[in-house]
């Protein structure tokens, strides 16, 4: 996956503004207790927010699937003179050195898991990676994005080095939107490179992340807005979900403050 696509990735993304997204996962963190310390970005792709996490002081670790995304994003971090440790994992079998004050999943990678069995393996992941009083952070693209605004869509555009065609189909008996992907890189001598890329994203409902992420053990579970700190609507775009892992119950007469969590 992404193995021709990581080159080009970057043009094609260009238009997102990175630094406001990277913001709100700031005031996120910072919500949920953790304004400095070590955060673990899963499917950080080509390392665009992993940079700005970085920047922002945090003692950041990227992960994911792809050699080929993980080659441009510690180019792009050494250029950036970012010490960042880049790891190829899969996140539903997430294992590290040591435990993260918080683990991100961001840009839609929840949704390429493709059912409840891989959501959970993720979110059990996720928690045993996390300390105590940890945070689990993520945004998804929403079921009504899926259908209404990615489903049976077409779209494309033409840059100084690189043209795209997208088309996209939504299933509603399997509820995922496949993405076909033709993608023309020029090249040196004025020929093209022609790339083509198949993804599959899924559909999750609010009421099923909950349940799973309650079931793995999160606490103090919250589904905001598209990068606001409010409810999403009924057309929201994307949902960012914060959670915690709790601290453990003092048992009567141990010492320190038992946790209460507020579900």
């Amino acid at each position: 996956m992404y193995t021709a696509f990581a080159s080009v990735y970057d043009r094609l993304m260009a238009d997102v503004d990175y630094p406001a997204w990277a913001e709100f996962y700031r005031t996120l963190l910072v919500k949920y207790g953790i304004s400095q310390g070590k955060v673990c970005e899963c499917a950080c792709g080509t390392g665009n927010l992993t940079i700005w996490f970085a920047a922002m002081g945090y003692q950041v670790t990227g992960v994911d699937a792809s050699p080929d995304m993980l080659f441009e994003a510690s180019q792009k971090a050494r250029k950036h003179g970012a010490m960042i440790p880049f790891v190829k994992q899969d996140m539903r079998q997430l294992r590290l050195h040591r435990q993260m004050d918080a683990v991100l999943c961001t840009n839609d990678g929840v949704n390429y898991l493709e059912d409840e069995t891989q959501l959970s393996e993720f979110f059990r992941a996720a928690y045993l990676t996390l300390k105590p009083g940890g945070a689990f952070l993520f945004d998804v693209s929403t079921p009504y994005k899926l259908e209404h605004v990615l489903g049976d869509s077409f779209f494309g555009d033409e840059l100084e080095d690189v043209a795209y065609l997208w088309r996209n189909h939504y299933s509603r008996s399997r509820l995922l939107v496949e993405l076909d992907l033709v993608i023309f890189v020029r090249q040196k001598d004025g020929s093209y490179r022609r790339i083509h890329e198949h993804q599959k994203q899924f559909v999750h409902t609010s009421t099923q992340l909950k349940n799973l992420m309650q079931t793995a053990g999160f606490v103090d579970i919250v589904f905001f807005g598209d990068q606001q700190m409010q409810p999403p609507s009924s057309q929201e775009a994307r949902w960012h979900v914060a959670a915690r892992k709790p601290l453990p119950v003092m048992e009567e007469g141990g010492a320190g403050v038992p946790y209460v969590s507020s579900e």
